[in-house]
């Protein structure tokens, strides 16, 4: 008798490779719920912040992103005039 193998994905989902479109409800109500508990925590934390933290955190973000794009541009020009030198 041949056992059906179950790839690692598709038992997180768990789908059966001949039902790979179903979802399994157990899993899908699960996932209802974890995004439920995460917006409760969130709402929770924010609440212990200090006014005009995540404002902050948000601008501090933004200015931590943009460094991270000038190093980048500044790596593709080093790769750009090394290329056009060879």
């Amino acid at each position: 008798m041949k056992q059906e193998q179950v790839q690692p994905q598709e038992m997180e989902y768990g789908m059966h490779q001949d039902s790979e479109h179903e979802k399994n409800p157990h899993v899908e109500e699960a996932r209802e719920h974890m995004k439920a508990a995460r917006e409760a925590m969130r709402g929770s934390y924010e609440s212990m912040l200090p006014p005009g933290f995540l404002e902050n955190r948000r601008k501090a973000r933004k200015e931590f992103l943009m460094a991270m794009r000038s190093m980048l541009d500044a790596a593709i020009e080093r790769v750009d005039k090394a290329v056009k030198t060879d």
